[in-house]
């Protein structure tokens, strides 16, 4: 699962997919494609299919020098275009209407204020070329933000993990959206790890045949809605149990947890999270 937030290029060509930690896309690059290799796809969003371009690509642009990635390409005028100026209705018309302050012919990137945000997310599916699309408008995200408010994260986490329609947060479709979405993203995370604490590194179950690790949000998501990898760790349930019950500042630049005694604790496994300053 890819969750792409919506912009401007994805409204007239398409958009790129990192891959240094999507497991699921990467291995779908290098089974059935070539670095350079171009390949018509299909994308069914809504009930339709719309087709799509997929390139196997290296280059070095805003994701870092060297990153290898994925494009989906599509034209300006294409189906699948329109739709996404529909959808996202509200992000194109407020783009458009900060375009027309721009001088002309300017390519500055127009960021989008928080609470106009949404996303588009894109799932693997068995064939090779063919993905799921789902979208998330500001009404979705404006429902759940009242339906997590105020709750307890370790048990909004718990039951992000529970069966359909026992999460005790309703059955609304926005639900079922957040909880797919969010369970994909710390399952993506838990192959890339082999189901290992990046605090101790210890592998729960493996001598029984069995995973036990758990997706933590880093920033507690009942405050901040952000359930993308970046904002995610996997724990083991010992682990994951002393942060919240100690609630440690988590130091972004060091890639360390910085506990209420003074006692910190560096992580011993990470291919994910970007330490910052």
């Amino acid at each position: 699962m890819y969750k792409k937030e919506v912009d401007w290029s994805l409204f007239n060509y398409g958009f790129a997919i990192p891959l240094d930690y999507q497991v699921a896309f990467k291995k779908i690059s290098e089974r059935y494609m070539e670095r350079g290799e171009s390949k018509d796809i299909r994308l069914y969003l809504n009930g339709k299919t719309y087709s799509a371009r997929l390139n196997n690509n290296r280059i070095a642009a805003k994701f870092g020098a060297h990153t290898d990635i994925v494009q989906v390409r599509y034209e300006k005028n294409s189906e699948i275009a329109e739709m996404l100026r529909q959808v996202f209705h509200r992000s194109y018309a407020y783009i458009e209407s900060q375009k027309q302050l721009q001088k002309p012919g300017s390519k500055k990137h127009i960021p989008i204020p928080e609470e106009l945000k949404e996303y588009l997310v894109v799932y693997t599916t068995e064939y090779d070329d063919t993905y799921i699309v789902e979208t998330m408008v500001t009404e979705e995200i404006d429902t759940v933000k009242t339906l997590v408010r105020g709750q307890p994260e370790r048990l909004f986490e718990a039951a992000l993990e529970e069966d359909e329609g026992n999460c005790g947060f309703g059955n609304s479709d926005c639900i079922r959206k957040f909880r797919k979405m969010n369970r994909l993203v710390g399952d993506n995370l838990k192959q890339l790890y082999d189901y290992r604490c990046q605090i101790c590194g210890a592998a729960i179950g493996n001598e029984y045949d069995a995973h036990i690790a758990e997706a933590h949000h880093i920033r507690y998501f009942v405050w901040t809605m952000d359930m993308d990898a970046g904002n995610q760790m996997i724990l083991c349930p010992n682990h994951h149990s002393l942060i919240h019950r100690l609630d440690p500042v988590f130091d972004r630049q060091r890639l360390r947890f910085v506990f209420p005694n003074g006692t910190e604790t560096k992580l011993v496994l990470n291919r994910h999270l970007k330490a910052t300053g």
